[in-house]
């Protein structure tokens, strides 16, 4: 808002300020308020003053549009008819139409051409691992606006554009709309390289571990698997990542996407696999990552580590290498345990009577009494390799002694004196004697004693009270001895009373 006092005696002054506001007080008239405020007091007491027809010494005064100018007229009047009439007009500069740039400077890159404000379009060269540029363009008219890919940006402000993927092109617009509201664009067009990426950023495998640990430069790997693997892995499982995502890759042949599994069947027992990871970068380079799966030979080891009977013991005493055994065991004995364990977890026992596994125990019964009994324990590898260990167990003949060891009577005593090979005995006892006392002991405690005296197997001896007949009879008791074989022996003793 501008304030201008005309005076009568002041006219010059009065036509250097309107010249003034023309240059100066609307130069700025985009900004200016669209009106300016008269102020004109007459030099005479008494004189009148109108402006622009209405009486009055203050007036606002309306400004026309941009590029316009508007006229204001001030008539003084003196008492009486004369008169004088000052005009000032107000010119209202038009709104600017420069809607160019300064400069534009774009970081990384180089615009092709050089920025000149005239040239609309420009590209710019970036290497294909730039994700982002730096973009600041300069007004030539501090009063015009522009932006930057749609956002309002003010001069010599840098703006962060992201880039396509390598291989594409990004379009920067930089709009400047001048104060008369006329619009330039400016274009600049970002090609990004291709990727020569054909590196890996991952490698997973199951089962198993990479050796040597994975690194991206590192092409060839290998993976030792046992020979022996849980029934439900029938595969390995190989997922690979690329480090850049415009990058392919094939497994084997099978195109293959960033972290996508591929299964290849697991290699025999003692054979090998090659897993081949292709990787094609953008710019159809390729890089190669082998993987060489090994697995390891099924194990041959047939041996045992422990075996052992009872009753026993084994001769010769066990060795793994030693593969046949003999047990003596005596004629009562009618079975034997056996407890064979395997070198290798892996191997299997069969026994022969009935197969048992590693280290359970076994009882086997054995043949008859004087005959032999041969167990079989067969070791398989793995591999399938087989070994035979034997173990012939002696049972000793059933005893043929049918002998006692002693005999007695009484009263007594026995004629002649008892030896084991005599069998007729003879005792004399006198009238009154009504009963005797026998008391016989077996040589063989499992043979049998039968008679006038019984014990059987187990049981060593045996004695009785034997009543007699009246004076002058005589009485005989019989003893007979059986062996375990079944010979038998009679002894007998005469007694006369």
């Amino acid at each position: 808002m501008r304030t201008l006092t005309a005076v009568r005696q002041y006219l010059a002054a009065v036509f250097f300020l309107v010249i003034g506001l023309v240059a100066y007080g609307c130069g700025d008239s985009a900004t200016v308020n669209p009106s300016v405020t008269i102020t004109a007091q007459p030099a005479v007491a008494g004189d009148s003053v109108t402006i622009n027809g209405q009486a009055t010494t203050s007036s606002v005064i309306p400004l026309g549009a941009a590029g316009t100018t508007t006229p204001v007229n001030i008539v003084v009047s003196e008492s009486g008819t004369n008169s004088r009439t000052y005009t000032i007009l107000f010119v209202r500069a038009g709104l600017t139409g420069n809607n160019s740039l300064q400069d534009l400077t774009v970081s990384p890159g180089t615009l092709a051409p050089d920025f000149d404000e005239n040239v609309q379009s420009y590209t710019i060269d970036v290497a294909n691992n730039i994700g982002s540029v730096t973009v600041t363009p300069t007004l030539s008219d501090p009063a015009a606006t522009m932006t930057v890919n749609g956002q309002v940006t003010n001069s010599g402000q840098t703006r962060t554009i992201s880039l396509s993927p390598a291989g594409q092109s990004t379009t920067i617009t930089i709009e400047v709309t001048a104060q008369n509201r006329t619009k330039k664009p400016y274009a600049v067009s970002v090609s990004r390289g291709i990727s020569n990426n054909n590196s890996l950023r991952s490698l997973g495998i199951s089962p198993g571990s990479l050796s040597p640990a994975f690194s991206a430069g590192r092409v060839g790997y290998t993976v030792n698997l046992p020979s022996t693997l849980p029934s439900n892995i029938a595969n390995v499982t190989v997922t690979p990542t690329l480090q850049d995502t415009t990058a392919s890759m094939a497994v084997n042949g099978q195109p293959t996407t960033s972290g996508q599994s591929r299964a290849t069947p697991l290699p025999a027992p003692g054979s090998n696999a090659f897993i081949n990871i292709v990787v094609t970068a953008q710019n159809g380079s390729q890089k190669t990552y082998t993987v060489n799966v090994i697995r390891a030979a099924l194990g041959g080891n047939n041996n045992l580590s422990a075996l052992t009977v009872s009753p026993g013991p084994l001769t010769p005493a066990f060795t793994a290498a030693t593969t046949s055994y003999t047990v003596d065991v005596a004629s009562t004995v009618t079975s034997i345990t056996v407890t064979p364990t395997r070198q290798d977890s892996n191997a299997t026992i069969t026994v022969t009577p009935p197969g048992t596994g590693s280290g359970q125990a076994r009882t086997i019964l054995l043949n008859g009494a004087g005959s032999n009994t041969l167990i079989n324990i067969l070791v398989t590898a793995p591999n399938g390799s087989q070994k035979n260990y034997t173990v012939n167990v002696s049972r000793a003949a059933l005893g043929g002694n049918n002998n006692l060891s002693a005999l007695t009577v009484s009263p007594g005593p026995l004629t002649p004196a008892f030896a084991a090979a005599t069998t007729s005995y003879t005792v004399d006892v006198t009238s009154t004697v009504t009963s005797i006392n026998v008391s016989a002991t077996k040589a063989d405690p499992n043979a049998v004693m039968s008679g006038s005296l019984t014990a059987g197997a187990g049981t060593a001896s045996a004695q009785t009270s034997i009543q007699l007949g009246g004076p002058g009879t005589t009485r005989v008791v019989s003893i007979t001895v059986t062996a375990p074989n079944g010979s038998s022996k009679t002894y007998t003793i005469t007694v006369e009373r």
